[in-house]
């Protein structure tokens, strides 16, 4: 499994609306343990800025838009999330930034293991270097 990809949800609608579906172990690719949402966020507030040793995530912006910034220890890549109907899901050690969030955003988070507070690395050296010895095992 690739550390972060973009995932493009199917839309189902007609004249009454849209409507996106969404299934554990199909559209998202693991077992759905906790949701949460973020909202209400300044556009100048950065979220984020962490990665986590276990847990995998699907992003998506439910209403508005904002940027995600995700980085795998050798490069980064700035995504924009701005359609109901698209996510990125971020596998376990991804560092992650959530900014530039228009004032109507509200972004959903889909996560595949509940809340530990051991397994988030809040130091960018410290997961570059956890990256680093991964990588030479």
């Amino acid at each position: 499994m690739k550390k972060y990809e973009i995932l493009e949800f199917p839309q189902l609608g007609d004249e009454r609306g849209q409507l996106v579906v969404v299934e554990e172990l199909k559209e998202i690719p693991f077992e759905m343990k906790r949701i949460f949402y973020i909202y209400g966020t300044k556009g100048d507030v950065a979220r984020g800025q962490h990665a986590n040793r276990r847990s995998q995530f699907v992003l998506i912006n439910l209403m508005g838009s904002c940027k995600v910034m995700v980085d795998d220890g050798q490069m980064n890549e700035v995504i924009v999330l701005n359609k109901p109907h698209t996510g990125v899901y971020l596998n376990s050690m991804v560092w992650k930034e959530m900014f530039d969030f228009s004032s109507e955003s509200i972004l959903l988070v889909l996560a595949s293991e509940l809340y530990d507070r051991s397994e988030y690395i809040n130091d960018y050296d410290k997961f570059v270097q956890e990256v680093t010895q991964s990588e030479e095992r």
